[in-house]
């Protein structure tokens, strides 16, 4: 087996160097990458229970799509089952997580009746089926610091360690690899902000 592994060796030292001893130039092959798959993980989300809050479900999902490659948050089809279902309540803002990627988001009035910036709530919400936990007390900087913020804040993008976190929680998705389904963060079924 060494002979044989060395006169291989020994042979395409020899095929490579041949044109240098020949006086001939060498000249490198294109290298030949893998191409890499670079379509995102699509997760749909029904916003036709968010009443007045459509539009800003609509714009906090384009924020997370600005913000991360390994997701895509889209429109469920008509008569598509979505993997989000948002709805209007009168209660506080909350998210029901079920596997990473997946639930329900509840865009409550109260908050909004207190003063709280309807985009930021959508955009926070969407963090939480997103796999990100609460970050309380956080400054405005930080999406996940909720209402701890204040009414003032009125940020609406994820800060770099959210971004960073969520494109691990689905780091698989531009690899081709499987995603992890379950919900990253230990806590309790229902997050209440």
């Amino acid at each position: 087996m060494r002979i044989r592994t060395l006169t291989g060796s020994l042979a395409a030292v020899l095929v490579l160097s041949s044109p240098l001893l020949w006086g001939g130039q060498a000249v490198a092959a294109p290298s030949v990458a893998p191409e890499q798959t670079s379509a995102a993980r699509l997760l749909t989300y029904d916003a036709g229970g968010s009443a007045e809050f459509r539009s800003a479900v609509d714009r906090g999902a384009a924020i997370w799509n600005e913000s991360v490659d390994s997701v895509e948050l889209r429109p469920a089809a008509s008569g598509q089952r979505a993997n989000i279902r948002v709805l209007a309540d009168n209660g506080w803002p909350r998210a029901l997580p079920g596997s990473l990627g997946n639930g329900t988001v509840y865009i409550g009035r109260q908050a909004v009746n207190q003063g709280y910036d309807t985009v930021r709530i959508s955009a926070h919400e969407l963090g939480h089926i997103l796999g990100l936990p609460d970050r309380k007390p956080g400054p405005c900087s930080s999406l996940m610091s909720g209402s701890s913020a204040g009414t003032a804040c009125t940020n609406r993008y994820p800060n770099a360690a959210e971004r960073a976190e969520v494109e691990d929680n689905f780091a698989g998705a531009l690899a081709g690899a499987p995603q992890r389904t379950e919900v990253p963060a230990p806590r309790a079924v229902l997050i209440r902000d």
